[in-house]
Formats: structure tokens, sequence, C-alpha cells
């Protein structure tokens, strides 16, 4: 069974930067997606960015130019970097891959906790 991993979460100043990573337990193939979601309490599950293999890089509007993923297809790895953190941004932060067959994998969550 494939696991997603997540690091590099934790508290961050207002203003302050992180950046995540996620890696697959062993090598996926024809991934087709990676993207990267959160939950804050009480709130749904949101999407943060995705990368679509192709060349198409979806962002919430509310991290566009401040949030940066990219990704490593031979590592099975996706990164979110995250800048001028704003407390809002608070959440659990999910990994998701979509394989070519429809198959989504998803990782166990990271905190992020941004103090103002």
């Amino acid at each position: 069974q494939v696991q997603l991993v997540e690091s590099g979460g934790g508290l961050v100043q207002a203003g302050g930067s992180l950046r995540l990573s996620c890696v697959a337990s062993e090598s996926i193939f024809s991934i087709n997606a990676m993207g990267w979601y959160r939950q804050a309490p009480g709130k749904q599950r949101e999407l943060v960015a995705r990368d679509i293999s192709g060349g198409t890089i979806i962002y919430s509007d509310s991290v566009k130019g401040r949030f940066t993923i990219s990704r490593d297809n031979a590592k099975s790895t996706v990164y979110l970097q995250m800048n001028k953190v704003r407390p809002e941004d608070t959440a659990v932060y999910y990994c998701n891959f979509v394989v070519d067959s429809g198959r989504n994998f998803w990782g166990q969550g990271t905190q992020v906790t941004v103090s103002s």
C-alpha cells in the first residue's frame, strides 16, 4: 500500500515562510496530478494548489502570488513553498496524488500554524 508522507509543517510567524514536502513511500508511475489541500478547524477541505501533468498549475485565489507548488516526478515528490504566510493560512495541509487510472492517494496531513 503506497503511503504519502508529508513534512515541513510547524509554527511560523505571520510574514514568514515554510516549505512542505510530500513523498510517496514507493515510486508511483503515471502520476497525472499532484496537489495540496488544507482544512482549517470547522471548515471543509479546500484546494490550495494543484500541478497537472502537461503544464497546468492551479492556485486558490487566497494563496496566489505567495505559494508555489513544484514536483519531482522521478522522486514521486511534491513541494509547497509558502511565503508571506498569514494567520488565515493556519490549517492541516494534505498532499494528494492522482494517477492516470483515477486512483487518489492522500497523505496523513501536516499542521501549519501561523501566529500573528
